[in-house]
């Protein structure tokens, strides 16, 4: 099937939609924002209003550690940009918030990512009956949706493996000390932890909107001139400042006022943590998702600190975690792209209804 022309959009049009971007942006922040504080709460490292400020600034200051990478692979790596149009990005976004709003409401920390990604392809397919304009891509080239859909697997297992495997070298490196002695040092240890974990979100999510807004300029085609300048559907690199900032400012605000129910899953539900376990998950799930942020690679901040909770738990036994949560958990991951994708094809039918 040949690509369809972008239909160009009035400003007014287009400015509705990036409000919608940074919507979604919010809500990512306010979703998930509870995986970058969960186990400095959980442990007492931090009171709650200390560390949601704490992990926003570092959501923050992530625009100044990261280059533009995963924005390029949102904006031109999953989805062919030729094909899409504004009603095509409005169904993504609008499907991606139901998504989020419902998760969040029944506190099951889903993927904002895989629901961003899920609402995009499902209102491509809906707008022309078919997965002609999907970038299938490939894991060895580490694009493409394929790199998107091994990683729902791959990033919770790397967190399980470097969580697990930093919380058996703690216990070797420290079996001659007392546990009071070790869990005060790491009750200071996790924050650093927590910090990095919190500038890997920042980097990785606020830049999935970014992508998302290059991708509606880039259809926007000439009805982008009179607000931003033409240059922009070059190359993502030109994307005006102010949208760079907008985008992390969006997600830093909506860390900073949290998703309290996915606290209490992340930070109890799952395993009971310490410091020392604490420390140990946000710094997996930390590494994990800074090496995915580096490479490019859009994937799910939920799903790597989760995975690194599960690793250092089960490094206490298999009873110390509870697997039947984990099997819920893993049903929520499963359903985010097809549900979110099946929502974004309804609104995508209601947008060219609409407007």
């Amino acid at each position: 099937m040949e690509a369809q022309s972008a239909v160009l959009i009035g400003t007014w049009t287009l400015v509705l939609l990036i409000a919608v971007a940074l919507a979604f942006d919010f809500m990512n922040g306010f979703h998930d924002g509870a995986n970058s504080i969960a186990t400095i709460v959980a442990t007492g490292a931090m009171t709650p209003k200390m560390a949601v400020l704490f992990a926003a600034s570092l959501n923050f200051l992530a625009i100044w550690v990261f280059q533009l990478k995963v924005a390029a692979t949102v904006g031109k790596g999953v989805i062919d940009p030729s094909f899409v149009d504004h009603y095509v990005i409005f169904g993504c976004l609008s499907g991606a918030l139901f998504w989020n709003i419902v998760t969040w409401y029944y506190g099951i920390p889903s993927s904002s990512s895989h629901a961003l990604i899920g609402g995009l392809v499902g209102a491509t397919i809906a707008k022309i009956g078919g997965g002609d304009a999907i970038v299938w891509g490939s894991l060895w080239q580490l694009k493409g949706l394929i790199t998107v859909l091994c990683f729902i697997i791959l990033s919770p297992l790397l967190g399980f493996l470097i969580g697990g495997t930093l919380q058996v070298l703690t216990a070797w490196i420290f079996r001659n000390q007392t546990p009071h002695k070790v869990g005060r040092w790491f009750l200071r240890a996790q924050i650093v932890s927590a910090g990095i974990y919190s500038l890997a979100h920042g980097g990785n999510d606020a830049q999935k909107t970014i992508g998302i807004i290059w991708l509606l300029l880039i259809t926007a085609g000439a009805g982008a001139v009179p607000l931003i300048g033409h240059e922009v559907t070059k190359d993502v690199s030109t994307l005006p400042m102010w949208i760079i900032y907008a985008c992390y400012g969006a997600i830093a605000w909506g860390t900073y006022l949290g998703g309290w129910r996915i606290v209490k899953t992340m930070g109890s539900k799952i395993t009971k943590l310490t410091p020392v376990s604490g420390s140990n998950a946000a710094l997996g799930g930390g590494i994990t998702l800074g090496l995915a942020t580096m490479a490019g690679i859009p994937v799910s901040t939920t799903h790597t600190i989760t995975g690194s909770i599960f690793g250092v738990g089960s490094t206490r036994g298999k009873y110390a975690v509870r697997w039947g949560l984990a099997g819920r958990i893993v049903m929520a991951w499963v359903l985010t792209i097809p549900a979110s994708g099946l929502v974004a094809g309804i609104f995508w039918w209601i947008g060219t209804k609409t407007f």
